[in-house]
């Protein structure tokens, strides 16, 4: 046999010999869940042929109503999860007009408030485009849902609207703390809005 160009016969003793290896025989984990899974579900329907058929039916009653409440506490963890803790729209409960909301929003960026800056700048930028009939000012608008319907009037600032209500379910929804600069970037964007520069 020469090293590098096995024949054929030689080339095939060599896989086998590779295959026979221990590294090679060891069985994928999820594939012996399987498995024992299957032996498992063998088992329970072995005995539930030996079983009395209204012990089978009981039992078959309790796993239906335990898959039941499984599901019901999923899709409930689900929805309580995307639920808002804290308002229900960025509008909502929103009394001030947009210059008030953007005086709050420099006090508090002032001050080092940023997450308040930063909801009171975005609030402005919405209630300043509610205030020029830009925008509907609906019950229970998201962040999203203002950047999309500002978008549509103002097609070249997309990409900042949705960083701008991104970083206010962040900090609303999600009590993440940004920096100042982000604050800076949505009243930038408003004063943009606004035609201001």
């Amino acid at each position: 046999m020469t090293g590098l160009d096995p024949s054929g016969d030689e080339g095939r003793d060599l896989l086998r010999r590779e295959l026979l290896r221990p590294e090679y025989n060891q069985e994928n984990p999820f594939l012996r869940f399987l498995d024992w899974l299957g032996e498992q579900l063998d088992e329970g329907l072995r005995r539930a042929g030996d079983a009395d058929p209204l012990v089978v039916a009981a039992a078959l009653v309790v796993l239906v109503a335990l898959a039941l409440a499984v599901l019901w506490l999923v899709t409930r963890a689900r929805t309580e999860g995307g639920t808002r803790t804290r308002g229900e729209g960025v509008l909502d409960d929103v009394r001030a007009s947009a210059d008030e909301l953007r005086a709050a929003a420099e006090a508090a960026l002032a001050d080092g408030r940023l997450g308040e800056a930063l909801a009171d700048a975005f609030r402005a930028l919405a209630v300043r485009q509610v205030e020029r009939g830009r925008l509907a000012d609906l019950p229970g608008l998201t962040a999203r849902e203002v950047a999309t319907a500002v978008a549509t009037e103002h097609p070249g600032r997309g990409d900042a609207l949705r960083r701008a209500a991104s970083a206010f379910d962040e900090v609303v929804y999600g009590d993440r703390s940004l920096p100042a600069e982000r604050v800076r970037d949505v009243l930038a964007l408003d004063d943009d809005l606004a035609g201001v520069r």
